[in-house]
C-alpha cells in the first residue's frame, strides 16, 4: 500500500498503472485513508465495499482505468444519498445514476465517494446544515467556494486526483479559482444531463474539477456526446485531448475586462489576473482590443430562473422546512416566494435575450474576453458570503457576477490558476465564443507551461 494518494495528475496515474509501478488497489486504500483522517469535510458520502470491487476489476486500458474519483453530491449514483445537501430531502436514496457518472464508470474510473456541496448549488460557499463545512486546502479557515467546493477540495487538497462537478452559476469556475485548479464551464449540451432530470432552467452543466488541462480534456471526451434521454445535449465532435496544443495562438483579439458582468474585483486579486493577461498577451502577441464590455445585470435573472427546481425538490414540506435550511436558501426562497409570476418569468427571457445579443455583439469584435474567476480570493469557510470588495459595498450577489453571464448565454469559460494573494490561489478566467472549448484549452495549456502551479495544497489530512 502507498502512503499518500496520488500527487500527479489523473493522466499520469493511468500511466502509472500501466507501467507497474502501483495498483488500482493500492491507490484507493491510500485514497480511503486519506479521506478518513482528513479535516477538510470534503466527502458526505463512502462506498468503500463496492470501490474496492471496482479497483480490483479496473482495466487500466480504459482512459480513466482505475482513477479513484469523487462525485458531487448533487449529480445521481445509484444507491448513493440523492440529498440535494439539504436536510428535508436526507432520506432520498438515488434510483439510478447519471448518464455523466454511467460513462465515468464505463470509461474505468472508480467510485471513490461522495463530495459536498452547497444546498441545491445555490451559493458559492459549501457550509449546509445536513454537512457541515468543507475547508479549502491552502487555508482550512476559508472556503473551498461552492457549489462544486467538496470536490474541489478533495481535488486541491491530495485525496482524488479528479472529481466532477457541475456550473450553474459559476459553480466549477469558482471553487476551481479559489483552490488553484483547472475549471471548464463548457457550451451547454456538452454532457448530458439526466436521466430523469428536468430540463430546468437551461443553465447547469456538468464537468469536472481537475489539477490538469489534460485532466480536463480527458473528462470530457469520455463524457461528451449526445443522449436520447436530453434531447439538447449536443454531438460528439473530435476527441479534444489529441487536439491539445494544435491551435496557432499567435494574433488573438482580446479584450481584458476587470468588470465583467458589472463585477467589482477586489485589487490584490485583480493585479495576479492582469499581469498574467499581460504576459499572455505579450508573448503570444495577442491584440487587446478595447470593447464595450457592457453587459445587462443577470443576477436576479439568474436567480429565478433556479428556484423553481428547488420548490419543487422541496414540494410540500416547504415552509415547515425552512428551519432546516442554510440562511442564504432559507431568504432566497423566501424572496422568490409570490414574485416568481408571469412578469418575472417575461422579466428573466427579456434580460437573457439582451445578454445574449450583447454577447454576440462582443465576440464578433474579439475571440477571447479575459477576466477575473472570483472578485476576491477565498473568504471565511463558515461564512457569511462577502458584500464589500476591495473597499467597495456591492451586496452579495457580486461574488457570481463574474460567472452568472456564461451560464445565461451558455458560451464556455475556463478558469486556470495564474498566482496567489496571501496564500490563496487567483484564477484567470477566459471566456469564448460558442463551441470555443479547444481553443480555450489551448490557452489554458499555454498559461500551465508558462506559469506552472502545485498541483496540491500539499494537504492531506
Amino acid at each position: 500500500m502507498t502512503e499518500s494518494p496520488w500527487s500527479g495528475d489523473a493522466c499520469s496515474l493511468v500511466d502509472a498503472f500501466r507501467a507497474g509501478e502501483l495498483t488500482p488497489v493500492d491507490e484507493l486504500e491510500a485514497t480511503l485513508a486519506a479521506i478518513d483522517r482528513s479535516e477538510l469535510n470534503a466527502f458526505c458520502h463512502l462506498d468503500a465495499d463496492a470501490a474496492m470491487q471496482q479497483a480490483e476489476r479496473a482495466d487500466v486500458g480504459l482512459p480513466f482505468g482505475g482513477v479513484p474519483i469523487g462525485v458531487k453530491e448533487l449529480q445521481a449514483v445509484a444507491g448513493w444519498p440523492e440529498t440535494e445537501a439539504s436536510v428535508p430531502l436526507a432520506d432520498r436514496v438515488a434510483e439510478r445514476s447519471s448518464t455523466m457518472v454511467d460513462r465515468l464508470v464505463a470509461a474505468g474510473a472508480v467510485l471513490a465517494g461522495q463530495t459536498t456541496s452547497s444546498e441545491f448549488g445555490g451559493v458559492n460557499l459549501t457550509r449546509t446544515v445536513l454537512h457541515g463545512i468543507t475547508r479549502n486546502p491552502w487555508r482550512p479557515e476559508r472556503t473551498p467556494g461552492g457549489s462544486s467546493g467538496g470536490s474541489a477540495a478533495a481535488v486541491a487538497g491530495g485525496l482524488v486526483p479528479i472529481a466532477t462537478g457541475g456550473d450553474g452559476g459559476g459553480s466549477i469556475r469558482i471553487p476551481a479559482g479559489f483552490c488553484g485548479l483547472v475549471g471548464l464551464k463548457a457550451t451547454y449540451g456538452r454532457i448530458p444531463r439526466g436521466p430523469g432530470l428536468q430540463l430546468g432552467n437551461l443553465t447547469a452543466v456538468a464537468g469536472c474539477m481537475a489539477r490538469s488541462v489534460r485532466d480536463t480534456a480527458r473528462y470530457f471526451d469520455v463524457t461528451s456526446g449526445h443522449h436520447p434521454t436530453d434531447p439538447l445535449s449536443l454531438a460528439i465532435g473530435e476527441p479534444w485531448e489529441n487536439r491539445l496544443g494544435s491551435h496557432d495562438l499567435r494574433g488573438l483579439r482580446v479584450a481584458v475586462v476587470p468588470d465583467w458582468g458589472g463585477a467589482v474585483v477586489a485589487t490584490e486579486p485583480w493585479s495576479v489576473v492582469e499581469e498574467a493577461a499581460e504576459l499572455l498577451v505579450d508573448e503570444l502577441g495577442w491584440q487587446r482590443v478595447d470593447v464595450d464590455a457592457t453587459l445587462p445585470r443577470v443576477g436576479a435573472a439568474w436567480s429565478l430562473s433556479g428556484v423553481v427546481g428547488i420548490f419543487a425538490a422541496l414540494g410540500d414540506t416547504w415552509p415547515d422546512c425552512a428551519d432546516d435550511l442554510t440562511p442564504e436558501m432559507r431568504a432566497g426562497l423566501r424572496s422568490a416566494e409570490g414574485r416568481y409570476g408571469m412578469d418575472a418569468r417575461i422579466r428573466i427571457e427579456e434580460r437573457r435575450t439582451a445578454l445574449n445579443e450583447a454577447m454576440a455583439r462582443i465576440f464578433s469584435e474579439i475571440d477571447l474576453v479575459l477576466t477575473a474567476s472570483n472578485p476576491d480570493v477565498a473568504f471565511d469557510a463558515a461564512g457569511p458570503l462577502p458584500q464589500t470588495f476591495g473597499g467597495i459595498e456591492t451586496g452579495a450577489d457580486n461574488n457570481g457576477r463574474l460567472t452568472f453571464p456564461a451560464n445565461l448565454h451558455g458560451n464556455p469559460a475556463i478558469s486556470i490558476p495564474v498566482g496567489a494573494v496571501d496564500g490563496l490561489p487567483v484564477g484567470l478566467q477566459v471566456v469564448g465564443r460558442h463551441f470555443a472549448e479547444p481553443l480555450l484549452l489551448d490557452v489554458a495549456l499555454a498559461v500551465e507551461r508558462a506559469r506552472p502551479w502545485p498541483l496540491t495544497a500539499g494537504l492531506v489530512g
